[in-house]
């Protein structure tokens, strides 16, 4: 596969960001990325980068420490019921998004679900992690998600 520096996660100044994901099959979460969130496979893999729409998601099997992380080792998650981060993606069109993303063989936690300030569901990538979408509606008119305690901010995320 050719890729064109423009398609690479390579600033031209200052900074970009870009997510790691460590993976146990390289080839499914690529297809994965690419499916379901109509990414655009710009390194097949070593490492694997996926450009999903103004970002990247580069994948590569996990390993133990190197010399520039000494005393890390890169695995999957071990349980999916326990996180400390996860991926958050916005759309335009929940609607049109989860029936995409069903069609392509996405697994979704619950159907979208309303929350006054968004709608919002979570889905699992084939390696358990966990990914939130949303599409922001009352809060583009100042509507923030109540809490849980029943009085009103958002409390379990982003707001935008």
């Amino acid at each position: 596969m050719t890729t064109s520096q423009g398609d690479l996660p390579v600033p031209e100044h200052g900074l970009l960001l870009t997510h790691f994901l460590t993976v146990r099959d390289v080839a499914v979460a690529r297809r994965f990325y690419a499916d379901v969130f109509g990414g655009e496979v710009v390194m097949e893999e070593n490492p694997a980068i996926v450009k999903v729409a103004n970002s990247w998601i580069i994948m590569n099997p996990g390993g133990g420490p190197t010399p520039d992380k000494p005393d890390v080792t890169l695995e999957v998650p071990r349980n999916g019921d326990r996180v400390s981060s996860f991926l958050n993606v916005r759309v335009a069109d929940m609607a049109s998004f989860y029936t995409h993303a069903v069609a392509k063989g996405a697994h979704f936690l619950t159907e979208p679900i309303d929350r006054a300030s968004e709608l919002r569901c979570y889905l699992r990538d084939p390696d358990g992690y966990l990914i939130e979408v949303g599409q922001s509606t009352g809060l583009l008119r100042g509507i923030l998600a109540a809490r849980p305690n029943g009085d009103g901010g958002a409390t379990d995320g982003p707001v935008a």
